[in-house]
């Protein structure tokens, strides 16, 4: 009975760390433990192709990345990517979601319900429907320009389209994500400060510009890192679509650490440029942040 009061008095008393036990025990397998053994692979020249154990060589990987002319072409392609992707993306969910504030806009809540659908689907599954759209022989794009007299278009195929329509997909899929965000920022706004603006002669444009978005630029910053952070590490759409292809042209860093890694099975090398890239992700995400707390402060 002695055994069985201290064993409750101990959970009493650690209560609060007995509750979030789990949360720390998952975090330490699945992502502090993962990240701790990639940056230790990133040192060897462990490869499948090895009989031997991986052995440390320092920043060899390193060094020999930073000389790999794919893996430089591979940072600016993501960085490309990211940057056309995050501002299309920005402004098409800003005008969607000025569209949809409208009170007097029919079936609004429908079109919020048809915004969810391309969410809610899988992102290999997004890539394998675009690819059959944009396919050259079949797609339902090409037909449309064949029917009315125009060239088909090589648009996952062609070293000059393929960034292009890889971006095209991105933003269909995300854009209503962010005018979902803006949506609910859009809703904080007072009805009294737009009557006001209308009683001193401000039109539509000049309520947006001098109103809307300033009083809302906080959660388009907010939104506009959550893509960021999103959009830098996309994998599946463009690996389901051409895997890198065609000639390396949409070989971002996450696809071509994962070739080296399972297709070339160069272990070391990949952790080495997978490693380049949390830093970098890092980085990007901190200077937005930043630049997000000076904009929101000064303001």
């Amino acid at each position: 009975m002695e055994k069985q009061n201290k064993f409750f008095d101990f959970l009493n008393k650690n209560v609060k760390i007995i509750y979030i036990a789990p949360c720390i025990v998952f975090l330490l397998c699945m992502v502090v433990f993962p990240l701790g053994y990639t940056l230790y692979m990133s040192f060897t020249n462990w490869t499948m192709s090895s009989i031997r154990g991986p052995e440390l060589i320092g920043f060899e990987n390193y060094m020999k990345l930073f000389k790999n002319q794919q893996f430089l072409d591979s940072i600016v392609i993501t960085l490309k990517y990211s940057a056309i992707s995050l501002v299309i993306e920005v402004l098409v969910g800003v005008i969607l979601a000025l569209m949809l504030n409208k009170k007097k806009l029919f079936f609004r809540n429908v079109f919020k319900t048809v915004m969810l659908i391309p969410m809610t689907m899988t992102p290999v599954a997004v890539g394998m429907i675009w690819k059959l759209l944009m396919d050259p022989a079949i797609g339902l794009f090409n037909l449309i320009l064949k029917s009315i007299g125009m060239s088909p278009l090589e648009w996952l195929g062609s070293v000059k389209s393929v960034l292009g329509s890889l971006i095209m997909i991105d933003v269909w899929e995300w854009s209503p994500m962010v005018a979902l965000i803006v949506l609910a920022g859009l809703s904080s706004i007072s009805d009294d400060i737009y009557e006001a603006a209308i009683m001193d002669g401000a039109n539509y444009l000049q309520r947006v510009f001098h109103i809307t978005i300033p009083l809302t630029l906080n959660t388009i910053l907010t939104a506009a890192l959550l893509r960021l952070i999103d959009v830098l590490k996309t994998f599946d759409i463009i690996y389901s679509t051409t895997a890198g292809g065609p000639a390396f042209k949409s070989q971002t860093i996450n696809i071509f650490s994962y070739l080296n890694g399972f297709q070339y099975y160069k272990y070391g090398f990949s952790s080495a440029s997978m490693v380049i890239f949390t830093l970098f992700v890092f980085a990007v995400a901190g200077l937005v942040m930043f630049i997000r707390a000076k904009v929101v402060v000064d303001r």
